[in-house]
């Protein structure tokens, strides 16, 4: 196996299990062995589990971002931008259900509240897409003028829970129940 196809072995492992079973289930001893490599393997990748699990959550939002954005365009006007954005991104959730369940967990963990703080509060150098929308639609009066940290909350909660929900079978997401959410999201931040 190549140094390449080692650290992506690593790196699915490492979704797969934490998705499955949690971060305190997925010690690096079960990563390798899911991942067909030896256990010290890990460490030539990845300096320590702390840096496995942020590393594979980068890559993840990288690989969200680029499917969101696709058809993006920084023109339209701001609805258009938010609709595609956040329907773009329940269509991801839907459709990637692993991925899902590893950013569920990441963000209900300690690594994520970090994350999200940083983000939030402006301590990171790039805060984001939906940071950088919400902050546009603020200064331009078109969304409500509440804290980011809320603005998150209305956007993303009804999307992860509707997703949640239709991974686990409770509901069935079609094209037009998914543009009927995101409108509610919308909704729920327009003045």
């Amino acid at each position: 196996m190549s140094k390449e196809d080692k650290r992506e072995a690593i790196l699915q492992a490492t979704l797969e299990l934490v998705a499955e079973h949690g971060f305190h289930d997925a010690p690096c001893s079960l990563i390798a062995e899911r991942g067909g490599v030896a256990a010290g393997t890990i460490y030539r990748y990845f300096e320590n589990k702390d840096m496995l699990i942020n590393t594979l959550f980068l890559e993840l939002e990288a690989k969200i971002n680029a499917a969101v954005l696709d058809g993006y365009s920084e023109q339209a006007p701001f609805r258009e931008r938010f609709l595609h954005l956040i329907g773009g991104l329940l269509n991801f959730f839907i459709t990637s259900p692993l991925e899902f369940k590893y950013i569920e967990q990441f963000h209900n963990s300690p690594y994520g509240v970090a994350f999200r703080s940083d983000r939030i509060f402006g301590q990171a150098e790039d805060c984001g897409i939906y940071c950088e929308l919400f902050k546009q639609g603020t200064a331009q009066q078109v969304i409500k003028d509440l804290p980011l940290a809320v603005l998150f909350d209305l956007a993303f909660g009804p999307i992860s829970s509707v997703a949640r929900s239709h991974i686990l079978g409770f509901i069935q997401l079609d094209d037009k129940l998914i543009t009927q959410i995101v409108e509610a999201c919308w909704d729920s931040l327009k003045r």
